[in-house]
């Protein structure tokens, strides 16, 4: 069998937890023990678990590989479990049942799986396990940390909508630096002076490279066949605005990727725009901004740069 390769593709790692809801097999194990959870997942075994925080991003994430030939996906996810293989068995069957195109995993029985990221070319890792985040992230690589209940998926909607702050997401966090140090006013004059000069990439601007990717493919299938209607739409939704929006403009330009929409709040609360723009997924690197929309939209805390250093 020839080698599969994952250079061309988007690879993202999702943990058993980001998937699936496990709040009651997690409640045996932290209350039970470790025995008492393999003789529960055991007896559970056909008992299919319920979509988690990822479930519906992942699942149209996967639904774009019909815009390529079934033996070359465009996407592939990958399991990076804590389980091990036998415990793993209930979340293999789930993913079976479900209908999910996922088949290949990692089981790496309570160690952390995220050290495979770089081997597997991930540029996301997906989890509830908060420890394996920050672990993640601190060792330099793309993780988040998802928050909130499942999304209540339309399928008759077949549209992925995917929405990133900027600032310690797509962009390294020097500007947060400054506005953490200087307030508000050095903030919008420090951006305005370098509005010519393109921020370093944060943790998830590959990913958004990756999703860009997609959507090229997508208006190729658009112009050949001109019916097609575009199903990925990418938002950025940030606290920034005039004059440190050209920055973050300019900034996406320069490294080659692209967002449909942008959202420059000035501060508005984001949890009353999620309403409305109804992502799927939303990537931001504060809690406090998460604690809001996490209420109605399934979010994912990045733990990434100055101002996570002491977060709980």
């Amino acid at each position: 069998m020839p080698a599969f390769e994952l250079a061309d593709r988007l690879v993202i790692g999702v943990a058993s937890s980001a998937l699936f809801d496990l709040r009651e097999s997690d409640a045996v194990f932290r209350e039970q023990g470790e025995e008492a959870y393999r003789a529960y997942q055991e007896e559970h075994l056909d008992d299919t678990l319920r979509p988690g925080t990822a479930f519906a991003f992942l699942r149209r994430l996967l639904s774009l590989n019909d815009l390529s030939e079934p033996d070359d996906p465009l996407v592939e996810v990958i399991m990076l479990s804590r389980n091990d293989p036998d415990t793993g068995l209930r979340v293999m069957r789930s993913i079976q049942t479900h209908g999910l195109p996922i088949s290949r995993a990692i089981f790496r029985q309570g160690r952390s799986p995220y050290p495979f990221m770089t081997a597997l070319n991930m540029s996301l890792f997906l989890s509830a396990d908060e420890r394996d985040v920050r672990e993640a992230v601190a060792a330099g690589l793309p993780a988040g940390h998802v928050l909130g209940s499942a999304y209540a998926d339309d399928p008759a909607d077949p549209d992925l909508r995917i929405a990133f702050d900027f600032d310690g997401v797509l962009a390294g966090d020097a500007a947060e630096r400054v506005y953490q140090s200087g307030g508000l006013a050095e903030f919008r004059a420090h951006e305005a002076r370098n509005a010519a000069t393109p921020h370093d990439p944060g943790p998830l601007r590959d990913f958004l490279a990756g999703v860009n990717r997609i959507q090229r493919r997508e208006e190729e299938r658009r112009v050949s066949h001109p019916g097609y209607d575009r199903r990925v739409h990418v938002s950025i939704v940030t606290a920034r605005n005039a004059p440190a929006h050209e920055r973050a403009v300019r900034s996406l330009k320069e490294w080659g990727v692209r967002v449909d929409d942008a959202f420059f709040l000035g501060g508005i609360d984001k949890g009353a725009v999620m309403k409305v723009l109804n992502p799927h997924i939303f990537f931001d690197d504060q809690v406090a901004h998460l604690e809001s929309t996490s209420r109605t939209t399934p979010s994912v805390h990045i733990p990434f740069g100055k101002i996570n250093e002491t977060a709980p």
